[in-house]
């Protein structure tokens, strides 16, 4: 059940709805068949797209702007990488994981990519990079491989799904602000859903 439906009236943004409706890609036992799925039938891009995706926790429109300078150089991917949002102008900076780099770097050397090319081009003509529409019908295959309903989830789902997992296991709000390179916290509380219960539990634990 989405969070507004929880709690009427809470998060009335129109603009939330739409994220509280779609479901992160959780537990593990969901996200291990995916990359399964793709390292089985060998598709190297979609297995180096999942796993930056949600490393990053970037916005679609960010992550599919990526140029390949953008996460490695000569080929080796880097540790920590730092792009600007488009949608807040800000920069903002992001882990990759081991698994996550060895994922870029076999798809940029299968698919001869130079330092400024885009990391995930598109192959439609006139289109320098995968859209959000095609990442999102590419989400639906993923998803509906495994047996998840795809309305369910939807490209927030993976910028949301590593960012919930570090808040639920540290209650730190202010690091996946920093993360999510959100202006405002209230920004991130509204869009990881925290409910009142997820406060009073947090207060629960402070005895002063």
């Amino acid at each position: 059940m989405s969070i507004h439906k929880k709690v009427p009236g809470l998060f009335s943004a129109k603009r939330y709805r739409v994220y509280f409706r779609k479901e992160i890609i959780n537990p593990a036992p969901f996200r291990a068949p995916i990359r399964m799925r793709l390292q089985t039938i060998g598709n190297l891009r979609d297995l180096a797209l999942f796993n930056l995706a949600i490393d990053s926790k970037l916005r679609a429109c960010d992550l599919l702007a990526l140029r390949v300078s953008d996460v490695a150089s000569s080929g080796q991917a880097q540790s920590r990488a730092i792009v600007r949002q488009r949608k807040t102008k800000r920069p903002v900076r992001f882990e990759i994981t081991a698994r996550t780099r060895k994922s870029v770097e076999v798809w940029i050397s299968a698919a001869g990519l130079t330092d400024c090319a885009y990391l995930f081009p598109s192959r439609i003509s006139g289109s320098p990079h995968l859209s959000t529409r095609q990442y999102a019908r590419i989400l639906d295959d993923w998803v509906s491989s495994i047996g998840l309903d795809p309305k369910a989830y939807g490209t927030h789902s993976m910028r949301r799904t590593k960012a919930t997992l570090i808040y639920r296991r540290t209650k730190n709000l202010r690091a996946v602000q920093l993360l999510l390179g959100h202006w405002k916290l209230d920004s991130t509380v509204r869009y990881l859903g925290i409910e009142i219960d997820d406060a009073l539990e947090m207060s629960e634990q402070i005895d002063i």
